[in-house]
């Protein structure tokens, strides 16, 4: 059984399982039923499970999720519903798709197509947040470069604007939305730059401000930032000034980064121009 399908009471029967063992199987936890006549197995996402309960398939970004994909937010369940289904009340916390899907997928998918999936999700967060999304797609490989065109041509035409601005080497949405602070200051900076002695930095601004962006999954423990430290030491030997704006304030509180910003790079600027 693959893990995001589901499988209906006649494909149990064609593979030998009786009704008694079934409902045996649903009872013990081994077999998950999603509704009357389906089934999926029990170690699957719940996202699915749920999605399977309201008789449609998992979408947008609690799909993208999922896959390990970049979200802003992912509190409610998106669910696509096909056109043709009747308008069920909505189950909790959730919001139902109905579009017609640019790629149909396998009839028992608990999950619409990675590229349906990404085109919800451009739709439904703000546009900074649906950037980071495409890149995060493409750098995972969830979203392939081919697959741009046909995204953007299904898009509404003001969303073409966002496509230059996509860049699949951010390896994390923050770094995404970091790179969208430092072009809506306009200042010169490079991506993921190689710095002998130092190593690889997210950012490198006007040649002299590295920028990295700190997460809790990857700078939590006192090894991790003994090591981060070192790197800023070590930057610092080499002339260069470290700013690491945390995760959180990247995606909720962009405005106070960008601030920061303003002023390293301001305070520079004031000392290049006392020492000319």
């Amino acid at each position: 059984m693959p893990p995001t399908a589901l499988v209906r009471t006649r494909q149990l029967h064609a593979s030998g399982w009786s009704d008694r063992e079934i409902r045996a199987a649903v009872t013990q936890g081994t077999l998950i039923r999603l509704r009357e006549g389906a089934f999926c197995a029990p170690d699957i996402d719940p996202a699915y499970v749920e999605a399977g309960r309201a008789f449609g398939r998992l979408a947008c970004v609690s799909l993208l999720r999922t896959l390990g994909v970049f979200v802003l937010e992912h509190d409610v369940l998106h669910v696509h519903i096909h056109r043709t289904a009747s308008r069920l009340p909505p189950r909790g916390n959730q919001r139902s798709h109905r579009r017609r899907l640019l790629r149909s997928p396998h009839p028992d998918a608990l999950a619409v197509e990675p590229i349906d999936a990404v085109f919800d999700a451009v739709l439904c967060q703000p546009p900074r947040a649906a950037i980071a999304t495409v890149d995060s797609a493409l750098h995972l490989g969830v979203l392939h470069a081919d697959d741009l065109d046909e995204l953007f041509a299904a898009l509404p035409r003001r969303y073409g604007r966002l496509r230059r601005l996509i860049d699949a080497r951010a390896e994390s949405g923050p770094e995404s939305l970091m790179r969208l602070i430092l072009r809506s200051l306009g200042c010169p900076f490079e991506v993921q730059v190689e710095i002998g002695g130092v190593g690889r930095v997210d950012f490198l601004v006007a040649g002299w401000l590295i920028i990295e962006c700190d997460s809790r999954a990857h700078h939590s423990d006192w090894i991790a930032q003994r090591r981060d430290r070192r790197r800023d030491q070590a930057a610092a030997a080499r002339g260069y000034v470290t700013f690491r704006p945390i995760a959180e304030d990247i995606m909720w509180a962009p405005d106070g980064v960008r601030e920061a910003v303003i002023g390293l790079v301001s305070a520079a600027g004031r000392r290049i121009h006392r020492l000319s």
